[in-house]
């Protein structure tokens, strides 16, 4: 038996902007598999399929991934990432243009208020459908049935049509009808933002037991301490790709980053705020750019790479002495590090005024994966000159030439490289 709940290759969608996925019914699917062989023989025009005016845009590009049994896998990224589509795909609502997926188990889903339930039928009947759906008897429901109801708390309007049910309704008994009929896969989606903070709580708290039961649950959301708590790995979507996979804290971060202004790798620092205890209220130096000199223009640097820093500056008045220096700290507010300008090259004797610039390297970067902040100051004998606390946020990621030979995420902050030598006794 395999241990893989989830396999996806090279998952592709295409959609064509402003058509419409035709809706098909069960005779719709067997007559076009009946014809399928038909279709074979004849020449399809170009203009069937290709139009020269349509404008078309892809939702999902070569997404792969692999995903365990009992594992809980979040799945982040900004909105049109492409988040739902992947799991429309995965609950075979939609197909894919190109590459497949596998589902290894019985999965439920909840994505979107209305998903699944039929509006002319009441809340108790919908249960009942749902469960048939997922290949459950009639017995194995009643077994459930009370405990669905109490979760939703809408036990006076079971037997309401759910047509007449608000979108909170709706939702309420949506998840806990794909909590509580133990599905092995459990595919959901951001819908659970429709309830009020109360159910929500309680809907995170039963995805948590559903994972300690060993299912696996695929859990897309915007809420990252729920995405935290809940999960033990995540991918972040970018445009339809997967651009970064692994840890929950490195795919939270790096997706945090992209919309915070330290995330930037080149700041115009002249008009930031400088806390006045620390620094010359006399403003004879002042730090006015920085930048985080990358290969790929972003604040992304890889463990065992060097860190390049370009700092500019303007003095206004004759300076004796001066050094400049950053210090690293980790997100939790952990001081790990200090870099001075003294250390290579000593004090700066003499600097008249003028516009100058320094650049500072540090040859192997030996931070672990992971977020760090950059705070950046100048001293001249004893005296602050300028400061700029929690300036940058440096993203740190695995090179690719230490990845395929490390076998497991290395622990601690620190990556320390050493020379090993074999020898035969």
């Amino acid at each position: 038996m395999t241990d893989i709940a989830i396999r996806v290759d090279n998952l592709r969608k295409r959609y064509r902007i402003g058509q419409r996925e035709p809706y098909k019914a069960l005779r719709d699917v067997l007559t076009s598999a009946m014809c399928a062989p038909f279709r074979r023989l004849r020449r399809i025009p170009k203009s069937e399929f290709r139009n020269a005016n349509s404008e078309y845009i892809w939702a999902l590009k070569d997404v792969s991934f692999e995903v365990k049994q009992g594992e809980v896998i979040g799945i982040i990224g900004r909105n049109g990432a492409g988040k739902t589509t992947l799991l429309k795909i995965l609950s075979r609502i939609t197909e894919p243009t190109e590459g497949y997926a596998e589902i290894h188990g019985r999965a439920s889903s909840l994505l979107e208020v209305g998903t699944g339930f039929h509006p002319e039928l009441t809340g108790r009947e919908n249960i009942y459908l749902n469960g048939a759906i997922l290949g459950m008897r009639k017995a194995e429901i009643d077994k459930k049935f009370d405990e669905i109801v109490a979760f939703t708390e809408i036990e006076k309007f079971i037997d309401t049509p759910v047509k007449y049910y608000s979108s909170g309704m709706y939702v309420r008994l949506a998840f806990s009808v794909a909590a509580h009929l133990e599905p092995e896969i459990l595919l959901v989606d951001e819908v659970l933002a429709v309830g009020d903070a109360a159910f929500q709580k309680k809907c995170l708290g039963k995805m948590g037991g559903v994972a300690k039961e060993g299912r696996t649950v695929l859990f897309v959301s915007h809420n990252m301490a729920a995405v935290r708590s809940l999960c033990s790995r995540a991918f972040l979507l970018d445009s339809g790709k997967v651009c970064q996979s692994g840890p929950v804290e490195i795919c939270i971060d790096r997706y945090l980053i992209a919309a915070d202004t330290n995330a930037l790798c080149e700041l115009n620092t002249l008009t930031l705020p400088r806390p006045t205890v620390v620094v010359d209220d006399k403003a004879t130096l002042r730090i006015t750019r920085v930048k985080l000199d990358t290969p790929n223009g972003h604040n992304i640097v890889k463990t065992g790479e060097p860190i390049v820093l370009i700092i500019s500056f303007k003095v206004f008045q004759p300076l004796h002495n001066v050094v400049f220096g950053f210090t690293v700290e980790s997100s939790d507010n952990v001081r790990l590090c200090d870099c001075r300008s003294s250390d290579s090259c000593g004090p700066i004797s003499y600097m008249q005024p003028g516009d100058y610039s320094i650049r500072a390297v540090v040859q192997s970067n030996p931070l672990n994966p992971g977020t760090y902040r950059l705070s950046l100051g100048a001293r001249s004998e004893s005296k602050g000159l300028d400061y700029l606390p929690d300036l940058m946020i440096l993203l740190v990621e695995t090179s690719e030439r230490f990845e395929s030979l490390w076998l497991e995420n290395p622990s601690g902050l620190f990556r320390v490289f050493s020379d090993w030598t074999l020898q035969s006794n």
